[in-house]
């Protein structure tokens, strides 16, 4: 009777594993959840944030950037979440939120990351050049104000860039028209 009861036990334990790994698997892939993310060929006249600085990527129109967020940079190291956008047009946008920057100490595998609260301004859009043959915008500069400060370990040389010019964008939305 013991072994039986083990057993079920070992079993409702397994399953239990089993269901929590799902979970968690599922919370860190959750991708974020913008108003808008554009599948089809954007809108020629809106500035769009090329979600992780890639041309091929999502391009997202006043992103929310719920979950975990929006990956700002490439190499996964800033995210914008729970963004709201006071304004979008056609020169910036100015959105308050979280910026989740990835301390890198001791490497950016390994590091924390903190939230912390932003006020971000994106500008400087650049026209890319698609093979649909319907150009866009994007943004190629972000400058932050973080209105309670930065941690002590985000500050001096460890400091994000502010302003943030995302140059290997502007180098691919430069070539993507050049032909």
């Amino acid at each position: 009777m013991l072994t039986m009861k083990l057993r079920m036990a070992r079993r409702v334990t397994g399953w239990a594993g089993i269901v929590c790994a799902a979970l968690l698997v599922t919370a860190c892939n959750a991708q974020a959840s913008p108003s808008v993310v554009v599948t089809g060929a954007p809108n020629p006249s809106v500035a769009y944030l090329a979600q992780g600085q890639d041309l091929h990527g999502k391009m997202l129109f006043k992103p929310a950037c719920n979950g975990f967020g929006c990956a700002l940079s490439g190499d996964s190291t800033s995210f914008l979440s729970t963004m709201t956008w006071q304004t979008w047009s056609d020169t910036k946008a100015v959105g308050t939120g979280i910026d989740k920057l990835d301390g890198c100490n001791p490497n950016c595998a390994a590091g924390p990351v903190y939230s912390v609260a932003t006020v971000v301004t994106l500008s400087n859009p650049v026209k890319v050049c698609t093979s649909s043959g319907v150009p866009h915008m994007v943004w190629t500069k972000a400058s932050f104000r973080f209105p309670h400060g930065l941690p002590k370990a985000l500050r001096g040389a460890n400091a994000p860039l502010n302003p943030w010019v995302f140059s290997s964008l502007v180098s691919a939305a430069k070539h993507s028209c050049a032909s």
